[in-house]
């Protein structure tokens, strides 16, 4: 599975930005097509299992993901539950210091029930960083 990625700069550290990517009850105010996202299954410090609403037209689905985390440096997520559209997904946030704050660079693979040529998946893979990007970097500068 190919890997689409993307980076921001955000005016934060990386304890407050991965402060944000946990908290998934706040998911459905920032990340666009979230409608919910439940904690399944706690760990020790963080969420392990996280169960996703989407309604990002035209895709529609319910899913679950499971997440490791690496302190504030990093967090990786696999699909651990399929979708009706969904069956396979990769990502991750890495953090790293930046001028003024911290790079986030955000790596995503998608596989989907129906086929897409790879240019087009690519493409809709990077519309989806993007907009997560912006919507993290939104959430954390606002709240500070």
């Amino acid at each position: 599975m190919a890997r689409t990625a993307s980076d921001i700069v955000i005016d934060a550290d990386a304890a407050r930005i991965m402060d944000v990517i946990a908290d998934f009850d706040s998911y459905p105010s920032w990340a666009t097509g979230v409608r919910s996202a439940e904690v399944t299954a706690e760990g020790a410090q963080r969420p392990e299992r996280v169960h996703f609403v989407l309604d990002a037209s035209p895709i529609k689905d319910e899913y679950e993901l499971s997440y490791t985390w690496q302190g504030d440096e990093a967090v990786s997520w696999h699909l651990s539950e399929k979708g009706s559209m969904l069956t396979a997904m990769d990502g991750s946030y890495e953090l790293e210091p930046a001028d003024g704050g911290t790079r986030v660079t955000y790596r995503l693979a998608v596989e989907v029930a129906v086929p897409l040529l790879g240019m087009l998946k690519r493409k809709a893979e990077k519309v989806i960083i993007d907009t997560a990007l912006t919507g993290l970097k939104r959430r954390v500068e606002r709240d500070g």
